[in-house]
């Protein structure tokens, strides 16, 4: 047997075990603190200085913040808070304000005291901005004397000095991202204000002010009924069940348990919970009490009223959590979250303490207001009917070999590759487009799906409905991921599925029809970066043998502007109208197309906007047509 080769010493030695340094592990692996350098990343460093703030103002040293994007994308977090202390650090032997904003896990929540209650319990927040910044300015307000402290790239350039008296109390942080780290620094400020709105929401009386200095655009926040008024905002363009939000809390040794909720004649359910401010995207134990807390109160009340009768089957948490909006708020002392995102809690207490806030809070509100239970009771009755109408559908497409066999709708032209991964799907708007796609596309990789006439509305039909559309059951068979319980994205047989419809009016209303069915149902394929939006021109330029194609009027205008004449305007009415190989060349050959891949950067704001554009309600859709008309640059009539 071999004997293992000794490791040379000028291979693996003393020399080769590197320290890295107060803030030089941040600058080296940045992913690992704040999760990427893109644009996610820079909102990052925001968040994390306002996230301070935030403790503050739980603490109740707080009652106002004001983030300043200014036109260099240079950015300031004010707060009216206690401000950082000043006096030297025992241990470290320099300023406090030094120690927080320098040395990883320093900070003031650790111990409980200065803080019960902290969204930024991983202590890197701040020391984290400073060392990805190439120049960041703290200014102090505390005890009658304001303090200023300068630094680059998170090392001291002098030492924390009182400037002047103050009136005033808080800390002031100015920072601007490195572009070492981050190459080009550009924040996305309708993603900032969202979120800054979310926290005013979950911090009733707190005032938070944006200002964007470059666009003079500034927002002030603030909103007394809290997460109430957060349920009823989501619910704005949804009829409701009852006219306001049940609204319930719960307070322990080192907890706090709010939960609003309202039920509408909506399908979908919305639930959105937090740990500490911080949205728990993928749920948690505070989540999980709630849901099964609900299913359990529901059912219970419905078998002590008579509503269920002893052959009926219970309600599932999808009858149970139809047309629901529900805000989940919980905070507590000691948060466990899974991996600095926060995105998942995991303290086991809290499914118990949630549990039991719902069924108490739950319970009394239904015996008070049993006119408004029988009501939400009635609305869980007729999602159940429909799901068991849709189970049954399913059922039967299943024997007819439809939905989820082998075999595929026939209007589908598909594709000769079997590999998902080098597969597409274009799923085009009409016969005649449809025509036009098979004959331009690629037969190896391209699959063409037609659709005939309007597409269903998803936002108003339940999945039995939906199932019953030929158009859009076509599509699932097509996709082979199966719809809802038996949805498996392992089943996807085309890793590009592209929306391509006409470039104008209704083309881009059934784009957005088609987008609708794929946030509510097939979400998950979005996430994957599997949905994408063909962009064919709208203009054909004809200059003798040369062709120029334009997408858009703003393209044209500029070209009118540089070519006085000589040339021919083409007006493509769609797709069908487009010869073939015209469509290859614009819109379907990958070395020329453009593709727009579709995303979700926030569920909140999408499922808002679908709602107002795609819902019942016609005030809150006029009222966005409205307050958004200024940006509107191309309206096709």
């Amino acid at each position: 047997m071999a004997q293992a080769k000794p490791v040379e010493s000028q291979d693996y030695g003393e020399q080769q075990i590197k320290v890295l340094k107060d803030l030089e592990a941040v600058r080296l692996r940045p992913g690992m603190y704040i999760g990427s350098t893109g644009p996610e990343g820079l909102l990052h460093l925001i968040y994390e200085i306002v996230d301070n703030s935030i403790d503050e103002a739980m603490a109740g040293r707080c009652d106002e913040i004001e983030v300043i994007v200014h036109p260099d994308n240079r950015v300031t977090v004010k707060d009216n808070g206690g401000g950082i202390p000043v006096g030297i650090h025992k241990e470290e032997g320099v300023s406090t304000v030094q120690v927080v904003l320098t040395v990883l896990h320093a900070g003031g929540k650790f111990d409980n005291e200065a803080y019960k209650v902290s969204g930024g319990l991983h202590g890197v927040g701040v020391s984290v901005v400073n060392a990805l910044s190439s120049d960041l300015e703290v200014r102090v307000h505390r005890d009658g004397k304001e303090h200023v402290q300068n630094y680059k790239q998170g090392i001291p350039q002098d030492e924390l000095s009182a400037v002047g008296d103050t009136d005033i109390h808080g800390t002031h942080i100015t920072f601007m991202a490195d572009s070492e780290i981050f190459g080009e620094v550009k924040y996305d400020f309708s993603t900032l204000n969202l979120r800054l709105r979310e926290l005013a929401y979950l911090n009733p009386g707190l005032t938070i002010v944006i200002n964007n200095l470059a666009t003079e655009v500034r927002n002030v926040y603030k909103f007394e009924g809290g997460i109430a008024s957060y349920v009823q905002a989501l619910n704005d363009g949804r009829e409701a069940v009852h006219e306001e939000p049940i609204l319930f809390e719960r307070e322990g040794e080192g907890w706090k348990v709010e939960i609003a909720m309202q039920f509408t004649n909506n399908y979908d359910e919305n639930l959105y919970s937090f740990a500490n401010n911080i949205r728990t995207k993928e749920g948690g134990t505070h989540l999980t009490g709630y849901k099964t807390a609900l299913t359990r109160v529901m059912n219970e009340y419905a078998r002590e009223k008579k509503i269920l009768t002893q052959n009926d089957s219970n309600l599932d948490g999808r009858d149970a959590r139809e047309g629901l909006t529900a805000i989940i708020s919980v905070k507590l002392m000691d948060p466990l979250f899974e991996g600095q995102t926060k995105t998942k809690l995991g303290n086991t207490e809290m499914q118990e303490i949630c549990s039991n806030a719902v069924r108490e809070g739950l319970n009394l509100f239904f015996n008070k207001n049993t006119g408004i239970a029988r009501s939400i009771l009635e609305k869980s009755l007729s999602a159940q009917r429909a799901r068991l109408a849709a189970q049954k559908a399913r059922q039967l497409v299943r024997r007819k070999d439809a939905l989820f066999s082998s075999t595929l709708p026939g209007k589908l032209a598909d594709c000769s590759e079997r590999d998902p991964a080098k597969s597409e799907l274009f799923i085009v708007e009409g016969d005649s487009a449809g025509g036009s796609a098979k004959q331009g596309r690629s037969r190896e990789f391209q699959a063409i799906l037609p659709l005939r006439g309007k597409v269903l509305n998803v936002e108003k039909a339940r999945l039995n409905k939906l199932l019953d559309n030929k158009e859009l059951s076509n599509l699932i068979t097509a996709m082979g991921t199966g719809i809802r319980e038996e949805f498996d994205i392992e089943r996807l047989r085309y890793h590009k599925v592209i929306i391509m419809t006409d470039a104008d009016v209704d083309g881009a209303h059934i784009r957005t029809l088609l987008l609708t069915f794929f946030f509510r149902n097939f979400r998950a394929l979005i996430e994957a970066s599997n949905i994408y939006i063909a962009q064919p021109p709208l203009y054909l330029i004809r200059r003798g043998n040369k062709r120029t194609y334009l997408f858009d009027e703003s393209a044209l205008e500029e070209h009118r502007a540089n070519n006085k004449s000589g040339f021919e305007v083409r007006r493509f009415k769609g797709l069908g109208e487009m010869n073939a190989d015209e469509l290859w060349d614009t819109t379907m050959d990958p070395e020329k197309r453009v593709l727009k891949l579709v995303t979700i950067k926030d569920a909140l704001e999408s499922d808002e906007l679908f709602t107002i554009l795609m819902g019942s309600e016609v005030k809150p859709r006029r009222d966005f047509i409205r307050d958004n008309a200024d940006k509107i640059t191309n309206l096709d009539i």
